[in-house]
């Protein structure tokens, strides 16, 4: 299983590296889980500079694809189908690719022409922009997915059920229920894993 976490200069780290922290936990089943962008070095939208592992082609070929929050978002958007923008190399495909995105990260899958007439998750400053390209929004629900796209608020949490929606999917309860745990709150780590589990749960199960 090959994920890729889309990032630009401006991504969030909460967003990025919760969820990577979690599915890269499925290293010994063979699971690879990197970072993916149209630059070498990325710096999130507070100074924090990173080694990319991928070219953001690696999305295309990759099982998973999760997009996180970014700072620019907005602007990224709004390049989407012009020469040489951030976003050109990306051909996704949810017929053969498990895709999810949180935050601002859901105007991107929007602008991606990736959600049709599915409802989404976004946080509230995005929300205005989902809207306006023609996605409702979710007010009341802070995860949802359908079939193999899902998207979330933003937030720890978020990502965390991003990650947990993704293992569900393709690794199976027991593995999610593990990955979970070894990251999960001190004295709280039951009752969250319940939590996270219990809120993407019934989206994996409907698709099957």
């Amino acid at each position: 299983m090959r994920v890729a976490i889309i990032v630009f200069d401006g991504f969030d780290e909460i967003d990025t590296f919760v969820a990577l922290g979690l599915l890269a936990r499925l290293g010994p089943l063979g699971w690879r889980t990197q970072l993916a962008a149209p630059v070498a070095r990325a710096t999130s939208r507070n100074g924090v500079s990173v080694e990319v592992q991928q070219p953001l082609a690696f999305a295309n070929r990759a099982d998973g694809v999760l997009f996180g929050g970014n700072l620019y978002a907005r602007a990224i958007a709004e390049g989407i189908g012009q020469r040489g923008a951030p976003l050109a190399a990306l051909a996704l495909d949810p017929l053969r690719q498990t895709i999810g995105a949180q935050g601002s990260g859901t105007l991107l899958l929007a602008r991606l022409g990736l959600l049709g007439d599915m409802p989404a998750c976004t946080d509230t400053a995005t929300r205005p922009w989902v809207v306006e390209a023609g996605v409702r929004v979710l007010e009341d629900e802070p995860f949802h997915a359908r079939g193999a796209l899902a998207t979330a608020c933003g937030g720890m949490t978020a990502a965390a059920c991003l990650a947990a929606w993704v293992m569900l999917r393709h690794a199976g309860p027991g593995a999610a229920a593990s990955a979970l745990r070894d990251a999960a709150p001190a004295g709280d780590a039951d009752a969250w894993v319940r939590r996270v589990l219990g809120a993407v749960r019934p989206f994996v199960e409907a698709s099957r």
